[in-house]
């Protein structure tokens, strides 16, 4: 992980972005002590967010909500 001074990172933005685009870690510092982090990204598919709740189908009961017919909206 690389770490760069506050005044460095504002001056070198771009290229920590472009560092970070190609998979590294930037820890930002002031005096001394790290204040951010510059971390790639790493999406989700939503199909794992929900993982945890499909594995556990039978301690969980999910039901869904009943639809209701869409409500009547004045004119402006």
């Amino acid at each position: 992980m690389r770490r760069v001074q506050v005044t460095e990172a504002k001056a070198k933005f771009s290229g920590l972005l472009a560092a970070v685009e190609a998979g590294e870690t930037v820890a930002i510092m002031r005096r001394g002590r790290v204040v951010a982090r510059l971390v790639p990204d790493a999406s989700t598919p939503a199909a794992e967010a929900f993982r945890p709740l499909w594995d556990a189908q039978d301690e969980i009961d999910l039901v869904a909500p009943a639809d209701f017919p869409p409500e009547p909206v004045n004119r402006l």
